[in-house]
């Protein structure tokens, strides 16, 4: 599996306790949480990444008919 990528993330305090009392709920950690929402919003908007194709160069649609 590839490195996992880091970052800083601001949130607002009331946020962050949103999601870490969800994550207790879970049994996860506050990390994992924002990771599995992230996932879920990704799914629902229709960009889940385990199903997003590389994109394909721009081409013509007629670019396969002679002539």
């Amino acid at each position: 599996m590839p490195e996992r990528k880091k970052l800083l993330l601001r949130l607002d305090p009331q946020v962050y306790d949103a999601i870490a009392r969800w994550a207790g709920d879970d049994l996860r950690s506050v990390n994992a949480q924002i990771e599995f929402a992230l996932r879920l919003a990704l799914r629902q908007a229709g960009r889940d990444p385990k199903r997003l194709q590389p994109a394909q160069p721009d081409t013509p649609d007629d670019a396969d008919e002679p002539g």
